[in-house]
C-alpha cells in the first residue's frame, strides 16, 4: 500500500478499539463474581452487595486504563521530545508503568519514559497530558478528601472515605493533603470574585428595588492548644474573629462571603476592605451589623461608606435584661415589665434617648446595680445613632446577627469545636479557611487553580 493509499484511522475507529477492550475488561472482572455462584450456602444481599464493590472497583479501574491508553495513543507512540528542562530534543528511553488511584479504583499506565543525560532530567509527556498529580492519588481523590476533612475528624474521614469509595486514603496523607492545600490560603483566593457576587446579586433580585445586602461582624470562641513541641491537651479558648455578607431576600438569607481567622485583627480588616472592592454598592443597600466594638464599626463604615449601621438588637437586649436582673432581684414580674417596656421604646418609637435619660433617672438598688445602669446608658449613648429598629423593618434590613452567628455555628463551631478537639492555632486558622472556601463556593476553583500551579511547575516529571 503507497503512502497515499495510507488509512488514517478515525475517531470512530478509536472508540470501537475501546469498546473491544472494555468487553474484554468486563469479562476478566465478571470471573472475579464466579465463586459466588459456587457456593453451597447462597449468599444473602450484603455478600452480593460487598463482591459487587470489589467487582465494581476492579473493573471501573481497568476501563479508566484502557480509555486512557485510547484516548492518547498518538501521544504514547510520540518520538523525540523536548527536554522541558534545557529545551534539547531527546529520544524515548523505555515505556514506564505507573500506578495511580481515583475515585474509580487503581489503574496502572504505561507511558513513554525520557531521559534529558544532558541536564540529567527524566520526565514522560503523557503525565501532563492526562494532568496526573506526582503522587499515586490523582486528583479527584485529593479533592474528595478535603471535602471530606473539612467536615469530620481526620480519622473519621479516613475510615468514610474507603468505606464509600473503596480506595484507603491514610490519616498521615489527608494530614498532608490538608496541609499542602491549606497552606497560605488566604482572603484572596476564598472571598468569592467580583463577577461571582454580581451574579449572585442578579440571580437573588425579586424586584426592582436594590437588594440588601448585610455586612456582619462577630466573634466566635475556638479550642486551642499548646504550639508544637509543647505537651499536647487542653489549651485555652481563643477568639475567631470573622465577617459574612449576604443578602437579606425577604424571608432568606443568600450567602457571598465569609472569612474567619483567630487573632487576626489586621487579617480581618484587609479581608472585609478586600470583600467590599468586589461588591457593586451602587446596586444594593448596605446594612451593617456589629456589637459596641469600636474597631469593627470603624472598619465596617471605611469599607461601606454608604451602609446604614444597626446595633445587634439582641446585645441590646442583654444589657437590658442585665440591669433588670439587678435592679429587680426580688420582683420577676416587675423586671419582665420594665424590659418589655424598654425594649418596645427601642423597637417601635426609635426611643433611645428616652430609655437613656430613663436609666439616667434611676434610682440603683445596690452598687451592682448602679454599675450594670452606668453600663448600660454609656452603651447605649455611645451607639443611639445605631438604633432605629422600626425604620430597619421598614426598610426589610435585619436588626439582629443571626446570619453572622449561624456562620460561626456552621463555619466554626462544627467542626473546631468538637469534644475533646484542641487545636494548633495554625491548624485551625488553615481549617477555618478551607471551610470558609466550601462555604463560599470557591473550593473547587481554588483547588482547580493550585493543581494548574503544581502541572506548571513540572508535575508530569515522575519516572
Amino acid at each position: 500500500m503507497s503512502a497515499a493509499e495510507e488509512i488514517i484511522p478515525t475517531a470512530e475507529d478509536g472508540f470501537e478499539a475501546f469498546r473491544a477492550k472494555a468487553h474484554e475488561k468486563l469479562d476478566e472482572a465478571l470471573e472475579k463474581l464466579r465463586p459466588l455462584f459456587s457456593q453451597v450456602d447462597k449468599p444473602n444481599l450484603e455478600k452480593i452487595s460487598e463482591a459487587l464493590q470489589e467487582f465494581k472497583q476492579d473493573f471501573s479501574g481497568a476501563l479508566l486504563q484502557e480509555a486512557a491508553h485510547s484516548l492518547h495513543r498518538e501521544e504514547a507512540q510520540q518520538g523525540p521530545w523536548p527536554c522541558p528542562q534545557c529545551g534539547k530534543l531527546v529520544g524515548k528511553l523505555r515505556d514506564a508503568s505507573r500506578e495511580i488511584e481515583t475515585k474509580h479504583g487503581r489503574s496502572l499506565l504505561s507511558r513513554p519514559y525520557y531521559y534529558c543525560r544532558h541536564c540529567k532530567h527524566g520526565f514522560s509527556p503523557l503525565d501532563e497530558s492526562l494532568g496526573l498529580s506526582q503522587g499515586r492519588k490523582q486528583r479527584d481523590l485529593q479533592q474528595l478528601a478535603l471535602k471530606f476533612l473539612a467536615r469530620i475528624p481526620f480519622d473519621e474521614a479516613q475510615g468514610l472515605f474507603c468505606e464509600s469509595t473503596g480506595v484507603p486514603f491514610s490519616d498521615h496523607c489527608m494530614h498532608k493533603q490538608f496541609s499542602s492545600f491549606a497552606d497560605g490560603l488566604g482572603p484572596k483566593e476564598v472571598i468569592p470574585s467580583q463577577e461571582e457576587i454580581e451574579r449572585r446579586i442578579d440571580q437573588a433580585r425579586t424586584s426592582e428595588r436594590r437588594p440588601v445586602l448585610v455586612a456582619a461582624t462577630d466573634g466566635a470562641h475556638v479550642p486551642t492548644r499548646p504550639e508544637s513541641g509543647s505537651k499536647r491537651g487542653q489549651g485555652e479558648y481563643k477568639e475567631a474573629k470573622g465577617f459574612r455578607i449576604y443578602l437579606n431576600i425577604k424571608d432568606r438569607i443568600v450567602h457571598l462571603a465569609s472569612w474567619h481567622q483567630i487573632d487576626g485583627k489586621e487579617e480581618i480588616i484587609r479581608a472585609l476592605k478586600l470583600a467590599a472592592q468586589r461588591i457593586p454598592q451602587d446596586r444594593v443597600r448596605i446594612g451593617l451589623i456589629g456589637d459596641g466594638a469600636h474597631w469593627l464599626w470603624e472598619t465596617m463604615e471605611h469599607a461601606f461608606p454608604s451602609g446604614r449601621q444597626i446595633l445587634d438588637y439582641y446585645h441590646v437586649k442583654e444589657y437590658i435584661h442585665r440591669v433588670a436582673e439587678a435592679q429587680y432581684p426580688y420582683d420577676a414580674k416587675k423586671a419582665l415589665h420594665w424590659v418589655e417596656s424598654t425594649m418596645a421604646r427601642l423597637n417601635f418609637q426609635d426611643g433611645a434617648r428616652h430609655v437613656i435619660a430613663g436609666l439616667r433617672r434611676m434610682q440603683p438598688f445596690n452598687e451592682e446595680a448602679k454599675e450594670q445602669i452606668r453600663k448600660t446608658a454609656n452603651y447605649l449613648e455611645r451607639n443611639k445613632h445605631r438604633i432605629h429598629y422600626r425604620g430597619d423593618r421598614i426598610g426589610g434590613y435585619p436588626i439582629g446577627s443571626g446570619g453572622v452567628e449561624s456562620a460561626n455555628k456552621f463555619i466554626c463551631h462544627t467542626r473546631l469545636k468538637r469534644s475533646g478537639a484542641w487545636w494548633l492555632k495554625q491548624n485551625s486558622n488553615k481549617m477555618l479557611a478551607l471551610r470558609c472556601s466550601l462555604v463560599n463556593g470557591t473550593f473547587d476553583q481554588i483547588f482547580s487553580r493550585r493543581a494548574n500551579r503544581e502541572k506548571a511547575k513540572g508535575a508530569y516529571t515522575n519516572g
